[in-house]
């Protein structure tokens, strides 16, 4: 598979040409990648209106992905988030469906945001052993909630945070029953399509999805596409890159965009990467957990680990593991999130020889307390624009929340701008060290 836009980028820097155009440092290493970031020129294609170059290497993904449509992002996932739910609001309109989203709980904080700025109605699908998952736990209630609801769309994310997957077949085949629209949060899961039997949202029967390339690919950080099904309206098609254009930075990163050029022919030879190291982290996985350590999650390519039956917490764990060089994605009390590649097979020797090294001490007992939907007092936009006040979680409960407090890693709010705080958050805030938040003036 060729990669256009590299091949050009190439091109221009061996002219040694006198650069008159942005960017400032005019190709010159200051960082080191300097000759090879372009901008917007002549023969560089423009990505919110492609003729050239970048369509060329956006209709080879879309190829190699099995979509109907691919558009590159240079601002990571969250650009391509907003641009499902821009979208979907105008399937609402065009087709006469409910301006409405039926969302598992364990949304991204962009999903968030986006709400607050799209200004849409949100309706929950809860969150079910931890606040980072979401399953459905019953079908027929979900199908209930369809045929009441409505709704332009449902949203899920999957692989969540901890590597579980959902049934998105199923999902899909009740979302189109009733004419929804099912977006997928897809970020971890880019390689999902390359495996021996494919499962990425799209050969599920998802209509919309994003994927990051920077987190499951060798992809540059901020790299991340958005694919549209070969299913969906062509009018949806041809406005996803208007969707995208609208959050998007008018100077996207020309070097991410190579990134995800080189992406194509890497790609092609990923199912036998994949085939190669999947029987190996089944081998080393089996081992690890003869040593009494467990798993949780179905993902292949990532390790979530549950220290505590070992006497550990997540973070306790990862800390030993730094002592010893190997670090982590993300831990919290109850796991430990390892994420793993096939260009880095030696990996898998590392972590297991790290793992036998830390004896087992007496389980912890405690349980992470049980996530739930708390009272709306005024949606997600108002109380995001409201004025804020910080104060300690001790205080706060009967408030309600403002602006999210929320890291990345996960980047999953343990509650939501306009909901009440009430017992049951407050000691969600605590067990997972948060010690204040915004709340409404």
């Amino acid at each position: 598979m060729d990669t256009p836009i590299c091949d050009f980028v190439r091109g221009y820097r061996e002219k040694n040409p006198l650069r008159l155009h942005m960017p400032g440092h005019k190709g010159i290493p200051f960082l080191g990648p300097e000759p090879l970031d372009l901008t917007e020129m002549t023969g560089a294609d423009d990505l919110y209106h492609p003729e050239g170059i970048i369509a060329q290497s956006e209709e080879n993904a879309a190829a190699l992905f099995g979509a109907g449509m691919t558009c590159y992002s240079t601002e990571g996932s969250s650009q391509c988030i907003r641009a499902m739910l821009y979208l979907a609001l105008q399937y609402a309109h065009r087709e006469g469906k409910n301006p409405r989203i039926l969302a598992g709980r364990n949304v991204h904080k962009t999903f968030v945001t986006a709400a607050g700025l799209l200004d849409f109605q949100v309706d929950w699908l809860p969150a079910t052993e931890s606040y980072l998952s979401c399953g459905v736990a019953d079908w027929k209630a979900l199908e209930q909630q369809l045929r009441n609801l409505l709704p332009a769309a449902v949203y899920v994310t999957s692989p969540d945070y901890l590597g579980n997957e959902m049934d998105l077949g199923q999902l899909s085949r009740l979302c189109h029953q009733y004419g929804a629209l099912l977006l997928v949060d897809n970020a971890h899961g880019a390689y999902l399509h390359f495996l021996p039997q494919p499962r990425h949202p799209l050969d599920l029967g998802a209509d919309l999805c994003c994927d990051s390339a920077h987190k499951t690919l060798p992809a540059l950080t901020g790299a991340a596409y958005l694919h549209l099904s070969k299913a969906v309206p062509v009018w949806l098609k041809a406005m996803s890159k208007e969707a995208m254009a609208l959050f998007g930075s008018t100077s996207p990163s020309y070097l991410i965009l190579q990134s995800l050029d080189l992406m194509n022919p890497w790609l092609e030879g990923l199912p036998g990467r994949l085939q190669a190291f999947l029987p190996q982290i089944e081998a080393a996985k089996k081992r690890i957990a003869q040593m009494g350590w467990e798993f949780a999650g179905s993902e292949p390519m990532k390790w979530t680990l549950c220290p505590k039956p070992k006497g550990y917490t997540g973070e306790t764990l990862g800390a030993l593991l730094e002592a010893q060089g190997i670090y982590y994605e993300f831990a919290d009390p109850d796991f430990l999130v390892l994420m793993l590649s096939p260009e880095q097979p030696e990996s898998l020797t590392a972590i297991e020889a790290a793992l036998n090294t830390v004896p087992a001490k007496p389980a912890i007992s405690q349980t992470p307390p049980r996530p739930h939907i708390p009272q709306r007092a005024m949606s997600i936009r108002q109380a995001m624009l409201a004025p804020h006040r910080e104060i300690p979680v001790a205080e706060a409960q009967g408030e309600i929340l403002g602006a999210l407090q929320v890291s990345c890693p996960p980047a999953v709010p343990i509650a939501l701008c306009g909901e009440v705080i009430d017992p049951q958050v407050a000691e969600q805030f605590r067990y997972y060290g948060v010690e204040t938040c915004r709340v409404v003036k």
